[in-house]
């Protein structure tokens, strides 16, 4: 995407430093028009993974683990991934505390549903406690499902994923715990409810949207992104872009209908909204700034 759309969009967001005040010429105000109908929501709410960021945080994965009192970990990765020093950080990092650990690397690039229940058989086989994920996104989509299902065994796949091909059930039972290590910086799986996957039957991605998935703790070292492939690195830029223009320009929270009946069943996805579209607008100007570079 070209420098000039994006600062197009900038300029087009402008005339205060938060769209909710915009002034009222401006075409993309979004999180300005309140609603006033009854038959729609009226909040939103931010839910996201406790986040840790730093160089070389990686290696403190170990002491979280043991902290949780976890007796054998699932190390979730690719067999890209695999041979990365953010990999090979994190095995050191549960070596370090004696932590039991076994490793799932067939994680597909596109998480389809076969190779999701792949990793739920493997996660389903042995008596995991806790499971940490260090790829991108696909390999934390992947994870959540694993750690999903292993904590609900009797569930059948299509319980939690959502409609019109699942049931989109809530878990019976909470999710083990779940410690993430993003590879990537595009798709912000670390902090989110959701995973991902492609239907080939199809021909569609659907996914699992649930509250209780997203990561116990995201553990976001800038040292991991250093051995991404060009071309990966270029794909997860693209994806900041795309999820920043989809955030911003997202129906508003309070447009949103049917109003939900009581707190819990709010979507987790909700709209755009004030928090929202400060970071949508950040993350535009950032990719601006960088194609003037």
């Amino acid at each position: 995407m070209s420098g000039s759309l994006a600062r197009g969009m900038l300029h087009k967001m402008g005339g205060s430093c938060c769209p909710h005040h915009a002034p009222a010429t401006n075409p993309f105000r979004m999180a300005k028009l309140h609603g006033n109908n009854k038959s729609t929501d009226y909040a939103f709410e931010m839910v996201c993974s406790t986040l840790r960021f730093g160089k070389g945080v990686t290696l403190e994965i170990g002491y979280d683990v043991r902290n949780l009192g976890a007796k054998k970990t699932l190390l979730v990765t690719d067999k890209n991934v695999q041979n990365t020093i953010a990999f090979k950080n994190a095995e050191q990092a549960l070596k370090n505390v004696n932590i039991d650990y076994e490793v799932f690397d067939d994680v597909l690039i596109e998480p389809s549903e076969k190779s999701m229940q792949k990793a739920i058989a493997f996660a389903k086989s042995r008596p995991f406690d806790s499971f940490i994920a260090v790829g991108g996104g696909s390999v934390i989509d992947t994870t959540k499902a694993a750690a999903l299902y292993a904590s609900n065994p009797e569930a059948d796949f299509l319980d939690f994923v959502g409609p019109p091909f699942g049931k989109s059930l809530q878990p019976k039972n909470p999710m083990l715990p779940l410690i993430a290590v993003p590879t990537t910086a595009g798709t912000g799986s670390e902090t989110t409810a959701a995973a991902i996957m492609d239907l080939p039957e199809h021909k569609c991605k659907t996914g699992i949207r649930l509250r209780c998935i997203k990561p116990y703790l995201a553990v976001v070292d800038p040292l991991n992104v250093m051995s991404m492939p060009r071309n990966v690195a270029i794909y997860s830029g693209f994806d900041v872009l795309c999820h920043a223009l989809e955030s911003y320009t997202a129906l508003p929270f309070d447009q949103r209908s049917p109003r939900p009946a009581t707190p819990e069943v709010r979507p987790v996805y909700q709209g755009s909204n004030p928090i929202s579209d400060v970071w949508s607008r950040e993350a535009l100007r950032v990719r601006d700034k960088e194609n003037q570079c």
